[in-house]
């Protein structure tokens, strides 16, 4: 029981957020400079564009002199140019339809038939881009997205409409979400996370699937294998990062997190227990050794084959340290585990490309959390795959660079032509 008073976010799974007594910081002494930008720093001001693509210019001449009264003519070649920026009045473009019935001589009535591409709800591509970006990328609720719609755009909304649009969203990314979920199989390096969320009243988890240059996310209501079989194959042959779920067990090369086994060490340091704590203060210096070397090797001052050299005195010191724990009996179960898997631990150093952490799907996977938390999950079915297809599409047009609402506002005008849609990748 003490022990689990002391969880916090640093040695265990909780998050910071959930934790209100997590460790404080040792407090900073009090600056004596007062507040704001300090006396001789750098000016930062807003660049002025050129006059020629201002959309209006008010020539400001004063008529006379400011002493003596005189009357003054001409021009500065050179005045001093004040921008002010504004919105526009934003008034939505509205195209009618008109369709006409003529009636034939033999008494049946024909009516006009839409042109190829036109929309038959009552909301055109961008529209449709936009009010999915303001529910999925933006975490607006229905409410909120058709109340920024008719306040700021003008345009009359509902949150009714607002699933409407959802759905089309998610039928016109459909496409490019089903061909990375093929993808996933074929990739050599895979980052993996879940996190649990709700699907009306049921539980749910959100997966992630973090590859080289695309995200992958999938809704679904459990978290047992055979999810994993059926979006990566029983036979996927790539090295998976995770964390130790049992669920990961049935593939060949795992990369297990540091960042988790860090934690779990931070735990032991802080259990009541002398050998528990022994145990964490000697597995502590190995671990932070690792996580330097790791960063040189980021940063570049570090090759990865001085890397693996420095680290085999790294990976002896800690199984050294396990076998210890392993045969007593306090650690005995933590470290039967890490043993029996060691090889899981070291992958990083067999394998070029992987890392010693899981830190790329836990990146991936927070847009995902803090929009549960906001939205407490989804209602049905079809919103779990609004939000699987389009935070699949958001993140991995972040990782690209590339404009999201553009990518989106083309894909949904290819869905309404029924053509096929841009691809999302850009080696596609």
């Amino acid at each position: 029981m003490k022990a689990r008073l002391n969880n916090d976010s640093t040695n265990s799974s909780l998050p910071s957020s959930t934790h209100p007594h997590a460790k404080p910081a040792p407090p900073k002494p009090k600056s004596k400079k007062r507040r704001g930008g300090q006396h001789g720093h750098p000016k930062a001001q807003r660049t002025l564009i050129p006059t020629d693509q201002c959309q209006a210019i008010v020539p400001c001449i004063p008529s006379q002199c400011r002493r003596c009264g005189q009357t003054l003519r001409g021009t500065d070649s050179q005045p001093l140019r004040h921008q002010v920026w504004e919105l526009p009045e934003i008034q939505p473009v509205v195209t009618e339809y008109q369709q006409h019935q003529l009636k034939c001589d033999c008494g049946c009535s024909t009516c006009g038939v839409l042109p190829e591409g036109a929309p038959t709800g009552q909301a055109g591509p961008r529209l449709t881009a936009f009010a999915g970006l303001l529910m999925a990328c933006f975490r607006q609720s229905k409410r909120r997205a058709a109340q920024f719609l008719s306040t700021i755009l003008n345009q009359p909304a509902s949150a009714a409409w607002m699933v409407l649009l959802q759905n089309r969203c998610a039928d016109a990314v459909q496409p490019a979400h089903d061909e990375l979920a093929t993808k996933l199989a074929q990739q050599s390096i895979l980052h993996i996370d879940e996190s649990p969320t709700k699907e009306g009243s049921s539980k749910a988890w959100i997966w992630t699937f973090v590859a080289d240059s695309f995200t992958v996310f999938a809704c679904r209501n459990n978290r047992r294998a055979d999810i994993l079989d059926e979006l990566l194959g029983e036979n996927f042959a790539g090295v998976i990062h995770c964390d130790r779920a049992k669920m990961y067990w049935q593939f060949g090369q795992l990369q297990w997190c540091w960042a988790h086994l860090q934690r779990d060490f931070q735990a032991l340091l802080d259990h009541p227990c002398p050998v528990r704590q022994q145990l964490g203060h000697l597995l502590m210096p190995p671990t932070k050794k690792l996580f330097t070397l790791w960063k040189r090797v980021r940063d570049g001052t570090l090759s990865r084959v001085e890397f693996v050299r420095r680290m085999q005195a790294v990976k002896f010191g800690i199984n050294r340290l396990l076998l210890w724990g392993y045969l007593r009996s306090p650690t005995t179960s933590f470290c039967r585990e890490l043993l029996r898997h060691c090889s899981n631990l070291w992958t990083f150093l067999s394998v070029d490309g992987v890392e010693p952490t899981n830190n790329a799907a836990e990146r991936a996977l927070r847009h995902a959390v803090i929009w549960r938390k906001l939205s407490f999950g989804t209602q049905s079915a079809s919103g779990s795959r609004f939000v699987e297809r389009m935070l699949t599409v958001i993140e991995t047009c972040r990782r690209a660079g590339r404009n999201v609402f553009a990518w989106l506002t083309q894909t949904v005008r290819a869905h309404f032509h029924r053509e096929a849609a841009p691809p999302l990748l850009a080696a596609a």
